[in-house]
C-alpha cells in the first residue's frame, strides 16, 4: 500500500521530520541520498535543503520541483 507524504518539518543538519497519511512519522536523515551523489549533490548545500516542500498531489517531498524522493522509499 502506497502512502503520501503529508507534513516534513526540518530538524538538523540533513534531517527531516516526516508524517504520512496514516500516522506514521519519524526521522529520515537524507545524507544516505546525498552521498550518492548525481541529482541529489545539489542537495549538500544545507540553505538549498531546508528549501524543501511537499507537492501536494504526488504526496513526495521535492526540492524546486526538480529533486524528489518517492514516499515508497521514505516509508520503508
Amino acid at each position: 500500500m502506497l502512502h503520501d507524504l503529508i507534513k516534513a518539518e526540518y530538524l538538523e543538519d540533513y534531517k527531516i521530520h516526516l508524517t504520512f497519511d496514516d500516522g506514521k512519522n519519524g526521522i529520515v536523515d537524507f545524507s544516505e541520498f546525498i552521498n550518492q551523489g548525481g541529482v541529489f549533490e545539489k542537495l549538500r548545500e544545507i540553505e538549498y535543503f531546508k528549501k524543501f516542500k511537499i507537492h501536494e498531489e504526488l504526496g513526495v517531498i521535492t526540492w524546486d520541483g526538480q529533486i524528489d524522493i518517492a514516499p515508497e522509499v521514505l516509508y520503508s
